[in-house]
């Protein structure tokens, strides 16, 4: 059973310290070194007061991951099986972090268990805020298409805000500047082409708008299958597309995102070998100019503003070599 006892002292804690983190604000003789016990950030849900370097925190977006990791900041709980397989390898196999299981199957109790002061949620777990919320309050900054200005730059938010939270400003700060200068580079070599987003699972190829298509937004690349056209944008369903539609849609490039590769268990064929398998794309130009851009192996998992960054270098490097 879900053990709500836990969460009360959480929040009784959490709720004291904010008590003296208001009380320390308000005090004009506090030495200037002295950083804020508590910030005011915006988050999907509106305003929130919220502590500043929280001890224990609950990392479940796993937009957040890298920036954490980056941030020095080591959670109590996150969704181990949402972790990528390389690059995480401290915390999978760390028994003090707790696996909070996945948003399909999330695990409150080893959440509540491991008492955190702050739950970094929503993305897939935006479904539990209110059940989160019984546990320790909840900041959701995660990037959306409906954030302002879009994906791309909600990441720029998230990031401006888990560096006000963790006092990493300059860091956040760096890292959006990373950001931009990709974007920057891939914008420069890029100049209106047609493009195909992929999605590659089980062996097939479909439409992948409805997940990568936020690498466009910043971009003049014209996608041939913008998911509004298809009958899903979602990269769970079929959307019926057949090789032959993309091949007669002839675009210039193709950017492929391999799913089963971070996420399938056991032997999966990966995107390239599936892609090279495709007889109806023999004749098409981004076979013939060898115009195809895989993503990194992990960016389905991944998602944040340094997987962001990393495919927009490889956008620019690769249009630069064309």
């Amino acid at each position: 059973m879900f053990d709500l006892k836990r969460p009360r002292l959480a929040v009784g804690v959490l709720a004291a310290g904010l008590a003296l983190a208001l009380t320390g604000c308000a005090a004009s003789a506090a030495p200037a070194e002295e950083s804020a016990a508590s910030v005011t950030i915006e988050t999907n849900n509106g305003p929130m007061e919220v502590p500043v370097e929280p001890l224990r925190v609950a990392a479940l977006d796993n937009t957040s991951f890298a920036t954490l990791e980056a941030f020095g900041v080591e959670p109590v709980a996150l969704p181990k099986p949402l972790l990528p397989r390389e690059g995480f390898n401290e915390w999978a196999s760390d028994d003090e972090i707790l696996d909070a299981g996945t948003h399909r199957e999330p695990d409150l109790e080893a959440i509540s268990e491991a008492a955190p002061d702050l739950i970094i949620g929503g993305y897939r777990f935006a479904d539990f805020t209110d059940e989160l919320e019984k546990i320790a309050p909840v900041v959701d900054v995660s990037p959306s298409d409906e954030s302002e200005d879009g994906f791309v730059e909600g990441l720029k938010t998230q990031t401006t805000a888990l560096g006000a939270i963790f006092n990493k400003a300059d860091e956040a700060e760096s890292l959006i500047a990373g950001l931009d200068e990709a974007i920057e580079a891939a914008a420069t070599a890029t100049d209106g082409e047609s493009v195909f987003l992929a999605n590659v699972s089980a062996g097939k190829i479909d439409n992948g708008a409805g997940r990568i298509g936020r690498l466009l937004e910043p971009l003049t690349l014209k996608d041939v299958f913008a998911s509004e056209d298809l009958d899903s944008d979602s990269v769970h369903v079929d959307s019926g597309i057949a090789p032959e539609t993309i091949a007669q849609a002839n675009p210039d490039w193709m950017i492929v995102l391999d799913r089963d590769a971070a996420t399938a268990d056991g032997e999966v064929t990966p995107a390239k070998q599936v892609v090279a398998a495709q007889e109806a794309f023999t004749k098409t130009t981004f076979v013939t100019k060898d115009q195809i851009i895989y993503l990194d192996s992990y960016f389905y998992v991944t998602e944040g503003i340094q997987a962001y960054t990393d495919a927009f270098e490889s956008i620019a490097s690769a249009f630069n070599a064309a």
